[in-house]
């Protein structure tokens, strides 16, 4: 396919325009990166904030709903959420009383408090695992999900799929390169991933073919792959996937990290899926760090240690060590701390309803609609050729007549961010998104206006993933 003669050079001349212009309407923000750049790397606190964009990062003084003002004054609306940690919206008024008031009655105690059991209770009824625990973040949950499977099953070896993302510890850093499981990244463990399988997504086939081989712990999955754009469950994945994990005595981990904002209880609880273990993150305790992971009877009792809970295992030398070899290694200092249970209680108990998943799926479904209309062609390859997709909050629009089902392997030359295709050069386009850098996280097409809620409606999915 060409492109429309001269698109490129109109192309280049309104990016480099659209970028003085940039700096031009933020001098502050320009003079804050500078002052930054002398102590921080890329001038930012944390690398992904300096990726993300082809612009320089915007230096933020406040949010409030669904927007948030930089430090120029500049206000934006956020199609992003903060990745969706801020699906709750910015600055919800009960979760900012709850927040003051826990920290002022102190925050952390390595004890736990009411909130914990209340928090764990709300997450069984939404999720439908009986017991939880809590960790930091996602990525942190992720790893103690596999450690717990891998001491249950005695097995090592863990299989996820092409075009997941599940954190950025050592062995979820995996991607495929020539038919080999390699790390993604400088810095990681050469070795990382050698107990890591991947397979494409909704290949049940090479699901079943690697469960043959009798040493996979777990199979952890999304309900839906959201950090490639979006590639939504065949029809029977899940069910199919369920019977060979069992089958195998393999534990199955669903990370609803993304797509816990689809409804109370994710897309486990809309699509019934029967997971052993199961992930979330980001926006449930509206923006304050929080991971958690549920799981089953049956796995809970592998960490249930009678000694730790009379505090026999608490004491020194010998003995200390000698309970930890037995135990399963999961645990933090500040995981389980009062001040993340008790954002997580007020989100879950006053914002994160069915009123206002409601609210936000109407607001997401009006968005969604509006990206399947054809793209103007003074901005087209040549051709409206392109498929929208959606599943809850994610939605993607990708330069391509069908949706992508098999992961990374079948994406085209395109990433979707916001809902917008941003093709790379080879595709006939100036890219107008930076070039991805072995290691970056691709980053996902959150395509939500934030109010209290705001979710994708997923009756545009048109599948229900069973």
């Amino acid at each position: 396919m060409s492109a429309v003669p001269g698109t490129k050079g109109r192309l280049d001349a309104l990016c480099e325009r659209e970028l003085a212009r940039f700096a031009d309407e933020r001098p502050h923000g320009v003079e804050e990166l500078a002052r930054a750049r002398s102590r921080m790397p890329n001038g930012v606190p944390m690398a992904w904030m300096s990726e993300l964009y082809t612009h320089p990062p915007i230096f933020v003084d406040a949010g409030h709903g669904g927007t948030f003002t930089d430090i120029d004054g500049n206000t934006y609306i956020d199609f992003n959420l903060a990745d969706t940690s801020m699906f709750t919206g910015y600055g919800v008024e009960a979760i900012s009383e709850v927040v003051a008031k826990r920290v002022k009655d102190g925050s952390q105690f390595l004890l736990p408090t009411q909130d914990a059991v209340e928090v764990a209770t709300r997450l069984a009824a939404r999720f439908g695992l009986p017991f939880w625990q809590f960790t930091l973040s996602a990525t942190q949950a992720n790893v103690e999900a596999i450690r717990t499977a891998r001491a249950l099953t005695g097995r090592d070896a863990v299989l996820m799929f092409d075009g997941k993302y599940h954190g950025h510890a050592d062995e979820l850093l995996a991607v495929r390169d020539k038919g080999e499981v390699v790390p993604e990244g400088r810095g990681v463990l050469r070795d990382a991933t050698r107990h890591v399988r991947l397979v494409p997504y909704n290949d049940l086939d090479a699901v079943s073919r690697e469960l043959a081989r009798g040493d996979i712990a777990c199979v952890v999955a999304e309900a839906a792959i959201t950090n490639a754009g979006v590639i939504l469950p065949a029809e029977g994945f899940h069910a199919g996937l369920r019977r060979l994990t069992s089958d195998a005595g393999t534990l199955l981990v669903i990370d609803e990290t993304h797509t816990l904002v689809a409804g109370p209880g994710g897309l486990t609880a809309r699509w019934g899926l029967q997971p052993d273990l199961l992930v979330v993150g980001k926006s449930v305790s509206g923006g304050i760090s929080l991971g958690a992971y549920g799981m089953t009877e049956r796995v809970a009792a592998v960490l249930d240690d009678p000694d730790a809970a009379s505090g026999e295992s608490v004491a020194t030398g010998d003995t200390l060590f000698g309970n930890a070899l037995s135990r399963v290694a999961t645990g933090g200092t500040l995981f389980g701390n009062a001040l993340s249970l008790a954002a997580a209680r007020v989100t879950l108990e006053q914002v994160l309803t069915d009123q206002g998943y409601a609210h936000a799926a109407a607001l997401g479904g009006k968005l969604a609609d509006g990206m399947k209309r054809p793209l103007p062609q003074t901005v087209s390859t040549g051709a409206h050729i392109a498929c929208t997709t959606a599943a809850a909050t994610r939605t993607g629009r990708i330069s391509r007549p069908t949706p992508p089902m098999l992961g990374t392997a079948s994406m085209p030359n395109s990433s979707t961010f916001s809902g917008s295709i941003w093709p790379t050069a080879e595709s006939g386009r100036r890219s107008t998104r930076p070039a991805r850098r072995q290691g970056s996280r691709r980053r996902p097409s959150t395509s939500t206006i934030t109010s209290k809620c705001s979710t994708i409606s997923s009756a545009s999915c048109g599948n229900d993933g069973r």
